[in-house]
Parts: C-alpha cells; sequence; structure tokens
C-alpha cells in the first residue's frame, strides 16, 4: 500500500485508459445488457451484443478489455523500470518485486476465478483469470526490458506470435488429428488438458500456450511506453502511437484471413488487432489529456484506474448491485423493467465512491 503517490512523472493518460477499461469491466457490459432486457430494441441488442465474447471467431468491442489490461501494464514498465532506476538498485530487489507481484496476481486470480476460498479441489483451476494472463505477461516483459536491448522487445514480440501460430497449426492432437482452431482440438487446448488435468478450464479458453500471446500483448503496451518515454516532441508520439495502432489492426485483419481471431484462445491475429486497437485508444487519450491538455473530464477515469486492481478484485468478490438494492429497493414498483439497469448504476455508485474515497485519502493499493 502506498499513502504516498507521487504525480509530477505519471502519465495521466495511461491513468485514465486504465480507468476506461476498468468501468467496461465492473460496469458497461452488466449495463448494456440489463438495458436490452428493459427495452429490447434493435439498437439496445446490438449494443449489448458488442458487451460480450462471440461464441469462438471474430470479435466484439468487449473483447479489447483484457488487452488492454495487459496493454497498459506494458506501457508502465519503461517508467517504473527505467534504466537510472534499475542501476541505481541491487538486481536482486527488482527480481524480488517483480516474482513478488507475480505472485500475488496469481493468487488474485485463484480467489477471484479459481475458487480458491472455496477450499474444494474439485472446483479449483489452475489458470483461468485476467490477473494471472496479467502475471504472466508483465514478468517476462519485466525480464526482457531489464537484460535485452529495446530491438529485442519487438523481436521476441514477432517471434512469440510466430512461435504461437505454428503451435497452433502444425502438431497433431492425440484423438483430433492435426491441431485446428477449434473448441477442444487445437493444440493449445491438449497442453491445458496435459499439464493441468480435471483443473483446466473448460474446453474453450486456453492459458498454458496463450501465455506467447500474454507476453506479446504486454509488450506491444512496452513498445507504447517506449515512445512516449522516448525523445520524440508529444505531436510525434500521438503520430508514432495512431501509425502502430493502424498498422496492427491491418496486420491483424489480413492474418486473420488465414490465422483467425479468436479471443479465447488469443490467436496471434487477435494480438495484432487488439494491440492496434489499444495503440490507437492510446493515442486518443495521450493527445486529449497530456498534449491538449483537457484533463478535468478524465478524473474520473484516473480514481478507478489509479486503485484499478482493487476495483478489479472487489467488484468480484462482493455483489455491489446486491447491496444497492437494499438503498433502491422502493423504487421497483415505479420502475418496472429498468429495476435491474438501476441497480447496476447503484451498485457502481458505491463502487466508485469507495475508489473516491481511497483517492482523496490518497490510499493506493498497489499490487
Amino acid at each position: 500500500m502506498d499513502n504516498n503517490l507521487r504525480t509530477q512523472n505519471r502519465i495521466l493518460s495511461i491513468d485514465a485508459l486504465r480507468g476506461f477499461d476498468m468501468l467496461l469491466i465492473v460496469f458497461a457490459d452488466k449495463f448494456f445488457i440489463q438495458l436490452d432486457k428493459a427495452i429490447g430494441s434493435q439498437f439496445t441488442h446490438h449494443l449489448a451484443l458488442q458487451f460480450d465474447h462471440p461464441e469462438w471467431f471474430g470479435s466484439t468491442f468487449y473483447d479489447i478489455v483484457m488487452p488492454l489490461f495487459l496493454f497498459v501494464v506494458g506501457a508502465v514498465i519503461p517508467f517504473s523500470l527505467s534504466k537510472t532506476t534499475i542501476e541505481n538498485a541491487r538486481m536482486f530487489n527488482w527480481y524480488k518485486k517483480i516474482l513478488t507481484r507475480f505472485i500475488l496476481l496469481f493468487v488474485l486470480g485463484w480467489i477471484v476465478q479459481g475458487n480458491l476460498l472455496a477450499f474444494d479441489p474439485e472446483n479449483f483451476f489452475v489458470f483461468n483469470n485476467t490477473l494471472q494472463a496479467i502475471a504472466v505477461g508483465y514478468f517476462f516483459s519485466c525480464l526482457i526490458y531489464i537484460h535485452l536491448d529495446k530491438k529485442w522487445i519487438y523481436i521476441i514480440f514477432i517471434l512469440c506470435l510466430v512461435f504461437y501460430t505454428l503451435l497452433l497449426t502444425m502438431p497433431m492432437v492425440p484423438g483430433f488429428g492435426k491441431s485446428v482452431l477449434l473448441p477442444g482440438r487445437n493444440f493449445a487446448f491438449y497442453v491445458d488438458h496435459v499439464l493441468f488435468g480435471k483443473y483446466h478450464d473448460g474446453e474453450q479458453y486456453t492459458w498454458f500456450l496463450s501465455g506467447l500471446g500474454f507476453v506479446a500483448t504486454t509488450l506491444s503496451g512496452v513498445m507504447a511506453g517506449e515512445l512516449i518515454n522516448s525523445k520524440r516532441t508529444q505531436q510525434q508520439v500521438v503520430l508514432n502511437l495512431l501509425l502502430f495502432g493502424i498498422a496492427g489492426l491491418l496486420l491483424g485483419s489480413l492474418l486473420g484471413m488465414w490465422h483467425p481471431i479468436v479471443k479465447k484462445i488469443w490467436t496471434s491475429s487477435f494480438v495484432l488487432a487488439s494491440s492496434g486497437l489499444c495503440f490507437i485508444l492510446l493515442s486518443i487519450f495521450y493527445w486529449i489529456i497530456d498534449v491538449k491538455k483537457y484533463i478535468r473530464w478524465s478524473f474520473p477515469f484516473r480514481v478507478i484506474g489509479i486503485n484499478a486492481i482493487t476495483a478489479y478484485v472487489i467488484s468480484h468478490l462482493v455483489s455491489f448491485p446486491t447491496i444497492a438494492k437494499f438503498f433502491l429497493f422502493g423504487l421497483e414498483q415505479y420502475t418496472g423493467a429498468y429495476y435491474n439497469m438501476l441497480t447496476i448504476i447503484g451498485g457502481f455508485g458505491i463502487l466508485y465512491l469507495l475508489l473516491w474515497y481511497m483517492y482523496r485519502n490518497k490510499t493506493f493499493i498497489k499490487v
């Protein structure tokens, strides 16, 4: 826990973008689903679909949530692990810090979605959560950033994508034949099944080999952080971020014609396309907040973003809409089909007040 947040070296747009991402996780998806249930129009149905994951192939806007989380973690690395900072500290201390964060994120992932607190081995999952994907991406990206030249960030990014693509298309899967990008029939699923046994995450999502994609996504964030932390002018940074973003989207779409975009197994085409969108979002936030200095509007996002991990964990462990029902109970008779949507808003309001109180008192929980 850090009660003394230093803001002079913070990139406010990164905090705001992290908060924007958390808003999608803790509020927007539930809100638009309940909105569609209340109104039931074609427009609200389309919005609700955009805030849910597709069955398998393709992508929706909601698919950006997890990549953006990884991307922002990577974008902060050039600031938290600057060469000067590294040189002024014992390397052992950095290893200890990085490994500690890796372990904490993994354990929090077990608590949030791995059913650790159920104390029931039959319902435990070894690897199945966004926080654990962040742990993997963060750990390896930090080691790469500390020990290798900047060019290796790009080289390893490409190698991760190429190697993972080959692993998803070349090997044979026992009982199915050659690996194909279908549920339960790809090599990544087979590896998860072999390594984790009955503790693997179903027949759609994959995690162990998908770690190559998690590292690549985090490294794309490192690239963005390096651009911002470089000697380029702010206008050049915005342009470069935007160009990287457009290139990522185009390359991901082109690769997707042969190697389809599948978020659930984190295909390389998905990494490229989602990272491209992350670059574009950061270019917009950076231009508005850090270049044009339109800062005030981003305050709610920054309140959420600075304590993002806290918001993520407690929103999964505590049902804030249920708490809101105690305060909004009498309104159900007047709001009808809109009542559940109202409790979603009320629950988010309670969570936001908690985060705002922490922000006001300079209580920042760092994991």
